[in-house]
Parts: structure tokens; sequence; C-alpha cells
């Protein structure tokens, strides 16, 4: 019986480790087949930097790279805490929320004072109308207090309800969706707006676009910094952290606020329908090769710059969208991340 048992196992570590050789042998191809594809392209590579150096003089480019490189380092600082307390899903879910307090603060556009009761003072219809007029025309501080509060509502719905925080995620998501596309449905349809929105628009993005984004993206990385010790502790272990007198519920919730920050900054730049992959891609891409929080930290803030700017060349010399451009690139490190992790055990 004892032999029997020792073959079984026998075979099934070789069929495991069969396996493995096997993926270890698909990803050295796969790394392989884009080293060649560089060093074949080689010339191509450097006309596309040559031609890219030539836009670096319009100041709508320059403005998208300092945003961008911005958005870009926060998402990858909040990305690694994300994804290790298997929240990352919650960039997708507050993207949903952004797209849907978004449409709704355009709709208000459509709102003036004939429009509202009659029995409401005229003075009051006037400021109302007003009040909508100026939201419409900038709707970013507006949808960075509902997905704030949509953060804080998931958050409290997961640490003190029986709902799970996937289902929690799932919910509020897919109702603001629902309620934006109503929205939309019932104004002016799907117009130049709502469409950059959804899928990012960052070289069209105005001088107040610019002022907020920059400004949040400051505030984000000052606030991770500067409670990076409780992050941490808060990230690996929370039991532990709060037995050791960290407050938890808060640096949640301060995870929380980041995070919607970065969301509602980054909705410009990729669109609410690909904000997620910019916090989940570098954060994934560095655990490939590391295994520390700071060096996975640092991996990620460096990888997701840098495919930042590829794939905003990308975006300039061969006119493809911003987002899915910076996607596309991130995916491509991730693939190249994978095989030299696998060949590295």
């Amino acid at each position: 019986m004892g032999d029997l048992l020792a073959k079984l196992l026998t075979r099934r570590q070789d069929r495991e480790g069969g396996r493995r050789r096997g993926g270890a042998v698909a990803l050295w191809a796969i790394l392989a087949l884009i080293v060649l594809w560089v060093l074949t392209h080689l010339g191509a590579i450097g006309q596309a930097f040559a031609a890219f150096g030539g836009y670096l003089q319009y100041r709508f480019i320059q403005r998208a790279l300092v945003v961008g490189a911005l958005v870009s380092l926060c998402a990858s600082l909040l990305g690694v805490t994300l994804v290790l307390k298997r929240y990352s899903m919650i960039g997708d879910g507050l993207s949903h929320v952004g797209f849907g307090s978004l449409t709704v603060a355009m709709s208000l556009g459509f709102v003036t004072a004939d429009s509202l009761p009659r029995f409401l003072p005229g003075g009051l219809r006037d400021g109302v109308a007003a009040l909508c007029s100026g939201i419409a025309a900038n709707p970013l501080p507006f949808t960075l207090v509902v997905v704030v509060v949509c953060a804080f509502l998931l958050l409290r719905i997961s640490e003190r309800s029986s709902m799970r925080g996937d289902s929690a995620i799932a919910l509020i998501s897919t109702s603001a969706l629902a309620v934006g596309v109503i929205v939309t449905s019932m104004t002016s349809g799907m117009n130049v707006d709502v469409y950059n929105y959804m899928f990012g628009s960052i070289l069209a993005m105005s001088s107040s676009d610019v002022y907020i984004s920059v400004g949040l993206s400051v505030v984000v990385l000052v606030l991770f910094m500067l409670f990076y010790p409780r992050i941490f502790a808060v990230t690996f272990d929370e039991a532990f952290a709060r037995a050791t007198g960290v407050k938890a519920g808060t640096y949640n919730m301060l995870i929380a606020l980041l995070t919607a920050m970065t969301v509602v900054v980054g909705m410009r730049m990729m669109g609410t329908l690909l904000i997620s992959s910019l916090i989940i891609f570098p954060a994934l891409s560095s655990m490939r090769l590391f295994s520390h929080f700071r060096a996975v930290t640092i991996c990620s803030a460096i990888v997701s710059v840098g495919c930042f700017l590829l794939g905003m060349m990308l975006s300039c010399v061969y006119s493809l969208p911003t987002g899915a451009g910076i996607v596309a690139v991130n995916l491509v490190v991730f693939i190249a991340f994978s095989a030299i992790g696998a060949i590295r055990q």
C-alpha cells in the first residue's frame, strides 16, 4: 500500500514538473520572440523616438506628459497595496461610479431656471441653474466627491456587512453604470465629452483639468509617503497592526480616499473603462520579479511611468488611442516580466 501511494505521488509530481517545464518553455519562447522583434525593428524604433521628440515642442503634449507621469506614479504606488489586500477590482468599480457621476454632472447643463418648479423663488431657481451649469462645465470636482463617498461606502459594506467586498463592488459599480447609461440616453446621447471620459483623451485636457489633476496627484503622493509605514503594516497583516495599536480602519479609509482620487484623476487620461489597468498591471508585473514590498513598489513606479511614456509615444506617432496604447505596453511588459520570473525560478 505504501509503495502504491509513493508511486502515485511520484507520478503527480512528475506531471506537475512537466507542466511547469512546459510553461517555462512557452515563456522562454515568448521572451525570445519579443527580443527578436526588438532587434529586427531597431531602425523603426529609433525613428519612432525621433518622431516623438518633435511632438515635445507642443504645450498640450507637455501638459499630457506631466499629468500622465504623476497619475501613473500614484496608480502604481496604490496598486501594490490594493493587489496585496485583494482590493484590485475596487479601481474598476470606482471607475464605473465615476462614469455614472460624470454623466449626471454633464446632464445638469440642461437644467435652466425655467425648467425648475415654479413654486420656488426666482432667485433660488437662478442660483440652482447657475450651480448646475458650473458643475456641467467642470464635472471633475463633483465626480471626485461622489467617487470618494462611494469608496467609503464600499469599505464600510465590506467591513460591517455580511456582503463580501467583491459583491459590494459589483453591486455599486453596475448600479452606477446603469444610472450613467440611462442619463446619457435621456439627455444628449453619447456626445464627445462622455466618449472622451469613457475611453480617455489626455491630449484634450483643459487647463482646469491639468491644475486639478496635478494638485490631486501631489496630494496623493504626499499622503502616501507620509503614512507609508502605517499603510505597509495594514497591507501585510491588518490583525497584527490592530493589535499593535494602529488604527487600521482609519488607514483603510485613507487607502480608499487615495484610490478614489487617483481614479478620478486618471479617468481623463485612461478613460473609465481602462483606468483599473493602470492600477493593476504595474503591480502584477513587478511581483513577477520581486517579493519585498519596497522593491515591488519602486519597480512598479518605474514600470508604470515607463509604460505611460511608451504608450504616449505610440499614441502620437501611430495615432493610436492613448489609453489603449498604454494598456498594450503594460501587457507586453507583464508578459516579459512573467517570462523572466519563470526563467529565474
